[in-house]
């Protein structure tokens, strides 16, 4: 397990002290995060490195898994695609399940000694309407929240309202219309988990050949779920328009995580969209869970693109930069505060196809504007966007809720 003093070396002494500092206040505190997966996605990513580390400097903190059927995950996937402005069919019959659901949830989960309660996402959003209050709990948002489905909105607003604090990742996602005390952390990645750690030449040769990977040409990555928000199948037509200039070779990796049942039909649709590149061998379309081979597939790309259509943050894009990759991206949401256009990246409106593939052909053709992208990138990330700026924001947080 890693231990809190391993970050010195990239973040140098003060982040580390300061760690410390913050977290004298809380020893024998009990917090509790909960969200509805172990696996696949930014938030289990971020919850996977920080709930450890949080414990390392003498925090008790847990992380919890709200269950639920296939249908409930349909139902919060519909939920999750209406906060960010999409349409959605709302019956009595998908309310009825997601409370239920989330009653269930209470029914058999005790909040025991935990002084905080840190609930992700709009999944167990409702849990705190069926437990006694006895402690400060906080929503943490990490989707885009700028346009929500109103009936929606106002719907989830009987819960949130509840809340002592509601964290989100954009200023720009702040509402003036929640009278709920809002505070804005963006998200983080960890440059020492196996998905952002420097790797050997042998083990990135030895993924590369397990999965069939050929570097005779230029590698084109987008990684991310299987989602229309993150337009997969708009990234195959910037890639056919690049095809015409560059040989080059896409490759889409995406994993399917337990609480997006619509992954897989969108991943059976971009796979039709492609099929004769698929067959010719140019694109590649990968789901396997695998933080190493995420790791991999950035370090061996020439260019990453990131064409979503809606972004919470993109820790992708955060990932890529730290691995010093050049990346092209669409100018929404999170997205914005990662790169600086022309400086760290290149920043798109997410339908202007011809455009990306511009913008992924200078890079191919120019190494040196290439280099330079990717070094301001790594920097830029450095100072703002690893796992110790977030744990002393989260320390900060939970030092004030418990002052």
């Amino acid at each position: 397990m890693l231990h809190i003093e391993s970050y010195r070396r990239i973040v140098g002494d003060y982040p580390i002290a300061e760690i410390y500092k913050k977290a004298r206040k809380l020893y024998g505190k009990n917090i509790l995060d909960i969200n509805s997966t172990y696996m696949g996605g930014g938030v289990a990513e971020i919850l996977s490195s920080m709930v450890p580390l949080i414990n390392n400097v003498g925090i008790d903190e847990d992380w919890r898994i709200l269950h639920g059927n296939p249908d409930f995950f349909t139902i919060t996937k519909k939920f999750h695609n209406a906060l960010q402005g999409g349409k959605i069919h709302f019956t009595e019959m998908k309310k009825k399940l997601y409370l239920k659901t989330n009653e269930e949830f209470s029914a058999y989960t005790r909040l025991g000694q935990n002084q905080v309660v840190i609930i992700h996402d709009p999944q167990p959003l409702p849990l705190i309407t069926f437990y006694k209050k006895r402690q400060p709990w906080i929503w943490r948002c990490h989707i885009d929240l700028t346009s929500p489905n109103k009936k929606l909105w106002d719907f989830l607003k009987n819960f949130i309202l509840q809340y002592d604090i509601v964290v989100i990742s954009l200023e720009n996602y702040r509402h003036k219309d929640l009278y709920v005390d809002q505070r804005v952390i963006p998200p983080a990645i960890d440059p020492l988990s196996p998905k952002n750690v420097e790797l050997p030449r042998v083990t990135i040769e030895k993924y590369l050949k397990k999965f069939h990977i050929l570097l005779d040409k230029p590698i084109i990555t987008q990684i991310s779920r299987f989602d229309k928000w993150k337009d997969p199948e708009g990234v195959i037509d910037v890639f056919k328009k690049v095809k015409e200039e560059v040989d080059a070779r896409l490759i889409l990796c995406g994993s399917m995580a337990t609480d997006d049942p619509e992954g897989y039909k969108i991943y059976e649709r971009v796979k039709r969209k492609a099929d004769k590149l698929i067959e010719k061998g140019d694109v590649i379309l990968i789901t396997s869970e695998n933080n190493i081979l995420v790791n991999v597939l950035q370090r061996a790309s020439s260019v990453i693109i990131q064409k979503s259509i809606k972004e919470g943050f993109g820790l992708t894009v955060t990932e890529a930069l730290w691995k010093e990759r050049p990346v092209v991206a669409s100018n929404i949401g999170g997205i914005t505060l990662q790169i600086k256009d022309g400086e760290t990246g290149f920043l798109l409106k997410p339908d202007d196809t011809d455009n990306f593939a511009k913008k992924v052909i200078e890079i191919i053709k120019d190494k040196e504007l290439a280099i330079e992208l990717g070094r301001n990138g790594k920097e830029h990330v450095r100072k703002n966007f690893l796992i110790t700026r977030l744990i002393m924001q989260h320390l900060d947080l939970l030092n004030e809720v418990l002052s």
